[in-house]
C-alpha cells in the first residue's frame, strides 16, 4: 500500500505541476501549488484503485484523482481561516492564510475548488460523457450543502450548542464533512466503468467513519509536531468527539470494527483488493 500512495503521490504532483502551469505565478497561482503539496493522498489512492479494479487506464484516472485532491485541498485552506478553525499550521507549514493573508486563502479555495471539477470533467479523464457528467454531478453532491459543507455547518454549530452532540448526531456530521468525499473517491471507479458502486460505497462509509475516529484518538494521543498541526482542539472547546463520548479504547476498538466491515464488503474483488483492504488498515494505524 505505501508503494502504491508514493506511486499515486508523485503522480498526483506531476499532474497539478502540469495544470498549474498556464496559471503564471501570482499570489493565488503559488497558494494553490503551495495547497496542494503533501497530503497522505489516501483519496486519490482510492480512485486509483478502485479504476484499476474496474479496467480503467491510469492515464485515465489521473483526472479525478488530482480532482479529489484539489476539492480536498480547498477544503482545508478555507477550514484553516480565522473564522472557520483558525489553525496556523497544515501539513507542518504554515497555513495559506498565515503565509499569506485571509483574501488570498480565500481566492486559493475558490480556485482549488473550480480546478476540482475541471480536472474530475476533463476529457482525458472517464471515458464516456455520461460518465464525466456523473462523476461531475457526484462531486457537486458530495462537496456542497448535502455532504461536506453541511458537515462543516454542523461541526460549527456544535461549537455554541447549548449541549454536546450525541453520538448518533456526530455519525451524521461526519458523514458529510469526512465521508461523503471519501464514499466519491471510493465509488469513482465503478462510476467510471459503469459498474455497480454497491461493493465500494459499502467499503468507503465504513472507512471514512473509521477515518474519522481515527483523527478524534489522534487529537488525544498525537502530538502537534507528529501531527502537523495543533491537537486538542476539540477538548479544549468543550466538543463531543468520538473519544469523549466513547472512551479512548472503545472508540479504538469501533474504528478496528468498522475497518473490518470495509474490508469484508469487498469480498466480490477477491485479491485483486487488497491494496483498498491495506488503505483501510493504515486509516486506523496512521499517527497523523
Amino acid at each position: 500500500m505505501q508503494d502504491a500512495r508514493a506511486a499515486v503521490a508523485a503522480e498526483v504532483q506531476s499532474h497539478f505541476d502540469k495544470v498549474l502551469a498556464p496559471f503564471g505565478d501570482g499570489a493565488v497561482a503559488q497558494g494553490m501549488r503551495y495547497a496542494t503539496r503533501g497530503g497522505k493522498r489516501v483519496r486519490a489512492l482510492l480512485v486509483m484503485e478502485g479504476a484499476r479494479l474496474h479496467g480503467i487506464a491510469r492515464a485515465r484516472a489521473i483526472w479525478p484523482a488530482a480532482g479529489i485532491e484539489a476539492m480536498h485541498a480547498y477544503s482545508l485552506v478555507h477550514d484553516d481561516l480565522p473564522c472557520m478553525d483558525d489553525d496556523d499550521m497544515r501539513r507542518g507549514q504554515p497555513t495559506v492564510h498565515v503565509k499569506w493573508d485571509e483574501a488570498t486563502a480565500v481566492l486559493v479555495g475558490d480556485a482549488l475548488h473550480s480546478l476540482a471539477f475541471e480536472l474530475v470533467s476533463h476529457p482525458e479523464g472517464a471515458p464516456t460523457p455520461e460518465a464525466r457528467a456523473d462523476l461531475t454531478l457526484g462531486l457537486a453532491r458530495a462537496a456542497g450543502g448535502q455532504g461536506m459543507v453541511l458537515g462543516q455547518e454542523l461541526d460549527i454549530a456544535a461549537e455554541t450548542a447549548d449541549a454536546p452532540l450525541t453520538l448518533e448526531e456526530i455519525t451524521h456530521l461526519q458523514a458529510g464533512k469526512t465521508g461523503a468525499l471519501i464514499e466519491w473517491a471510493a465509488t469513482s471507479g465503478a462510476v467510471m466503468a459503469g459498474a455497480d458502486t454497491g461493493p465500494l460505497s459499502a467499503y468507503a462509509g465504513a472507512l471514512g467513519l473509521a477515518f474519522q475516529i481515527q483523527d478524534d484518538v489522534i487529537d488525544v494521543t498525537g502530538s502537534a509536531e507528529a501531527v502537523g498541526k495543533a491537537v486538542g482542539k476539540d477538548a479544549a472547546a468543550g466538543k463531543a468527539t468520538f473519544v469523549s463520548l466513547l472512551g479512548l479504547d472503545a472508540a479504538i476498538t469501533r474504528a478496528q470494527t468498522l475497518v473490518d466491515a470495509a474490508c469484508d464488503a469487498l469480498s466480490l474483488y477477491g485479491d485483486d483488493a487488497e491494496t483498498l483492504r491495506q488503505i483501510a488498515r493504515f486509516v486506523i494505524a496512521r499517527k497523523s
